[in-house]
């Protein structure tokens, strides 16, 4: 019987003449050997395998790229969907057709991986490790032959197999791996690093059930396990030799050496899990390594579970594996803390026990621990891998043998810290209690690190000014609310002090004394009183918690600390850590976000991307993007707006059948699509948004028909974004939402005029429908309070004009499009603390507008639900959840007239499209290939490694 066989040939790429092999290709042959029919019992796909192998061709490009054809992609899938199988022989329908092309682009990934992996070993270069909580990738199958430029090959062999590419693509769930911009900016980063060959990795958790699945219900948001995990996840590649032990509790012992140890407790296994993160137009392949948590099978308790106690026979089992559950476990109880700590330091403790281990390979028998800051670059993404710092020091000093200073010295120069925050509540802080019972061993590192920050303190402030030492003390210390080391008090406490204090203590007391003899007696005892007055007390207060700042700890142990956009950044110096900056202001910089273009324009914006590249007479502007920039030139032009809006016309109708299967809501792809998608979070305000379609729904219903179509442009207005489970306040407004939805969607006075979709679930692949068919974005933060943003960015690429703030990475934005091609509206950042003392103060006037707005909602238009916690949050002047902190009522008449703006400029769709085309334009600079080419040179100090020919 004849059946199909493979063979590896190489791929051959001419670049400057010169050949390159870039990979290898399964190449069909016939091979004459009896195979049964249950091994081949695909009938199926046997058949249309048989019928497209009928003559081997190879696909060469205009550049001499050989890429596989059509039938070696066939040969391998049906490879794959043979001897990989996780579905059943007989037949070959979509989620079987998914895995086994996924499989089949993972065979490349592999030998790019590999390729890169040797060559990076072999040249000992020195890597960045990009440390993150969260990773969101999204769907990986179209970005992954993007990048390989296999896209046409594999849309070929599914076609011949009898499915489309697209539909095959639907199959794959995105990776529950992260939740919002914090994890999709990682993602990015690690698409820009492989694209540009710089030499990185990544290191993340492998949840098994993600943040959670989010379901829309009468009820508003309601939580689910996501389940992304059930089939298995084709692009990962399990490393079970790659595990390293992670200890909690215990106690530290001293050895006989004198060496620090730490003993007993609860251990457990990290064991890694590898995703290759493919390079555009490179054989450059990186490593995202995720760690999943396990115990051995020596921890199931036999003996308890043939007695009958079940529970208590795997409870070692459970514990182990409930780290990597799920992502951000609610911490309201001490088990929640204590899960989500664990968390932070099972990333931490088995991403460096690597990345020391790829060291001490690379360097021999006797690494030289001096040069571990020349070859390792640790980048923590916000404060959630703090614990890098305590971690690096504790495997340096207690299982390398290195002394503090040395050790200290070597984590100072290799670890770096990104801040995404200036919300108080981000910054973490988590109960000394805790730490000490959990991380015994890094509580004694911390306390000596803060040691160090407070005998720095005290150098650069002295001791005569005692209150403004205590300020700078308080402020900056690692530890809050701490007694000070012994030795320390000792220098401040000064013994004439104490002297004075028991001298008018004892004269006080004395029955003898009971008024001065003279005026002199009387000032000297004046004297002696005030002393006693002006002493400064350093004891901590015993009514509040005594606590660990990471933020500061991750200032003090690493030698960069960057924001994320350039208001940002300023914030971060002048205000979040104004003391650290005026001690080390070398050590802060800035970095702007940026987002890939590959997945945001080229992949997710099909029509768009072919505009672009007629237009700017080129496609090398999904590498360099500053050749998006010659859009500008073009932007009256006629024909070009004409294809711009065709464009625009096509993904819209992509969005309203998205919209329809979804939600079940029909909206009309004339109307401008209004669209606010992120986390749901106060500071983000999609309460301002959703309150400004009340106010327009309300001025609507007072109108007759001819005056509302006057009056207003139709618009469909879509949020999407999860509130975190225990976010009652956000929870409050996603049910707003969708109560507003029920009420105007099902209005007939309205009709298409006004529509409000809530989309359940928002991920990577939802942003992929909705952005590139947005005609206008909303980024309405509170001023000083978002630290970037990127769906900003990821908006303006794909032509959608932006109302927003000036806040985070809309500034620069707006600068680069151009102040004419953004609304803007609401308080700057400088006002914002003077607005909030304003109305502390009671001095804030709300607009009678906004009053209204809030009466017609309680009126119960929108249904039995009582808002008046939601209503009650925008009013008064002071108290938690009170007072309009985030200042909706202050900016809300200034949105609403903005928002008639923004109808004036969508009625001239000559202009608008100029707006859109101008938004493009101006987006070049926020790709994050020139992120990535920053924090390399800046921070890591690495440079790109192209692999040889």
């Amino acid at each position: 019987m004849t059946t199909i066989g493979f063979e590896s040939r190489p791929l051959i790429r001419k670049e400057h003449g010169r050949p390159e092999i870039v990979g290898m290709k399964l190449h069909c042959r016939r091979r004459n050997f009896l195979v049964s029919k249950a091994v081949t019992g695909n009938q199926q796909l046997q058949k249309l395998a048989d019928q497209s192998v009928e003559q081997e061709t190879t696909d060469t490009l205009d550049n001499g790229i050989l890429v596989p054809d059509s039938e070696s992609v066939i040969s391998s899938i049906k490879y794959h969907a043979e001897f990989t199988p996780l579905f059943s022989p007989e037949k070959f329908e979509l989620p079987k057709a998914f895995y086994a092309t996924a499989e089949s682009v993972r065979d490349t990934l592999i030998t790019n991986w590999n390729t890169t992996y040797n060559y990076h070993e072999k040249m000992n270069v020195k890597l960045a490790y990009y440390l993150s909580m969260e990773f969101l990738q999204g769907r990986a199958l179209l970005n992954a032959i993007g990048n390989l430029e296999l896209s046409g090959a594999y849309a070929e062999a599914l076609r011949k197999l009898g499915h489309d590419l697209e539909d095959v693509a639907r199959q794959e769930q995105d990776a529950a791996l992260g939740n919002g911009g914090l994890g999709r900016l990682a993602s990015c980063f690690l698409d820009s690093l492989a694209t540009l060959n710089y030499p990185a990795w990544g290191y993340g958790l492998r949840y098994k059930y993600g943040l959670f699945k989010q379901l829309i219900t009468k009820d508003g948001q309601e939580e689910v396990a996501e389940s992304w995990l059930e089939m298995g996840n084709p692009w990962e590649i399990p490393r079970k030799d790659v595990a390293y032990p992670i200890k909690f509790y215990g106690e530290v012992v001293t050895g006989p050496d004198g060496r620090k140890q730490w003993v007993g407790g609860e251990n457990i296994s990290a064991v890694a899990y590898d995703v290759p993160i493919p390079g555009y137009k490179t054989k450059t392949t990186i490593n995202l390594r995720l760690w999943s948590t396990m115990v051995g099978p020596e921890y199931f308790d036999l003996k308890a579970f043939n007695s009958g106690d079940h529970a208590k026979a795997y409870e070692a089992l459970k514990r182990a594996e409930k780290i990597c559950y799920i992502l951000y476990p609610g911490d309201e109880s001490h088990e929640g803390k204590t899960l989500r700590l664990k968390q932070q330091y099972t990333l931490c403790s088995a991403s460096l026990q690597d990345i020391i281990s790829r060291f001490e390979r690379r360097s021999g028998d006797a690494p030289n621990w001096n040069e571990f800051p020349k070859k390792v670059a640790v980048q923590m993404n916000d404060t959630h891998p703090t614990l890098c710092i305590p971690e690096l020091l504790r495997i340096l000093m207690d299982v390398k043998g290195l002394s503090w200073k040395e050790a200290w010295g070597i984590t100072q120069r290799t670890v770096a810290y990104t801040n995404h925050t200036v919300l108080p509540e981000a910054l973490e802080k988590w109960s000394l209690n805790l730490l000490q019972e959990l991380l015994p061993r890094h509580i004694e590192i911390i306390k000596m690190i803060d040691s160090e920050l407070i005998d720095t303190i005290i150098d650069e402030y002295g001791i005569k000014d005692l209150e403004l030492l205590k300020e700078k003390l308080n402020q900056m210390r690692v530890l809050e609310n701490v007694e000070l080391p012994a030795s320390v008090l000792e220098l401040l406490v000064q013994p004439d002090e104490i002297a004075i204090a028991d001298s008018v203590e004892e004269e006080e007391k004395s029955e003898e004394v009971t008024e001065p003899t003279s005026e002199n007696d009387a000032l000297d005892v004046k004297v002696k009183k005030d002393a006693v007055i002006k002493k400064v007390s350093f004891d901590p207060d015993p009514n509040s918690a005594k606590m660990v700042r990471m933020a500061n700890l991750c200032v003090v142990g690493g030698h960069a600390v960057n924001g994320v956009a350039e208001i940002h950044s300023e914030i971060v110096k002048n205000e979040v850590f104004n003391d650290f900056y005026k001690l080390w202001p070398k050590k802060f910089q800035n970095k702007t976000n940026g987002v890939t273009p590959r997945r945001w324009i080229s992949f997710c914006n099909p029509e768009l991307s072919k505009i672009i590249t007629k237009w700017t007479g080129t496609d090398d502007w999904v590498l360099n993007t500053e050749k998006i920039d010659q859009l500008r030139k073009f932007a009256d032009n006629e024909e070009l707006q004409s294809e711009w809006r065709k464009a625009k016309r096509i993904n819209k109708e992509k969005i309203v059948s998205f919209l329809k299967e979804k939600t079940g809501y029909l909206v009309s792809p004339d109307a401008m699509f209004d669209v606010q998608v992120k986390r749901i979070h106060e500071y983000k305000r999609q309460l301002l948004n959703i309150l400004g379609i009340v106010y327009r729904y309300k001025k609507m219903k007072e109108m007759n028909a001819d005056e509302r179509k006057a009056k207003f442009v139709p618009r469909v207005c879509i949020f999407g974004g999860k509130a975190f489970a225990t976010y009652i306040q956000a929870k409050r407004i996603v049910k707003f939402i969708t109560d507003v939805a029920a009420t105007v969607n099902n209005d007939p006075d309205i009709g298409d005029l006004l529509k409000v979709v809530f989309v359940p679930d928002y991920n990577v692949t939802v942003a992929e429908v909705l952005i590139p068919g947005s005609d206008l974005s909303q980024h309405i933060s509170t001023a000083g309070m978002e630290a970037s943003g990127t769906s900003n960015m990821k908006f303006a690429m794909n032509g959608c004009i932006q109302i927003g703030t000036l806040d985070g990475a809309n500034v620069e934005i707006r600068e680069e499009v151009g102040e004419e091609n953004f609304f803007l509206f609401g308080a700057k950042a400088h006002e914002i603390s003077g607005l909030r003392k304003e109305r502390s103060e009671g001095k804030f006037v709300p607009d009678p507008r906004f009053e209204e707005v809030k009466k017609y909602v309680r009126s119960g238009v929108f249904g039995p639900y009582n808002y008046d916690e939601l209503m009650g949050s925008l009013e008064g002047n002071e108290g938690y959840g009170r007072a309009d902190y985030f200042l909706v009522g202050k900016d809300f008449p200034a949105y609403i007239e903005c928002q008639e703006k923004v109808d004036e400029a969508y009625r001239d769709q000559k202009k608008w499209t100029k707006m859109s085309i101008l938004n493009t334009a101006g987006s070049h600079k926020f790709s994050s290939d020139r992120t990535i080419h920053q924090y390399a040179s800046d921070i890591w100090m690495i440079d790109p490694l192209v692999l040889p020919n």
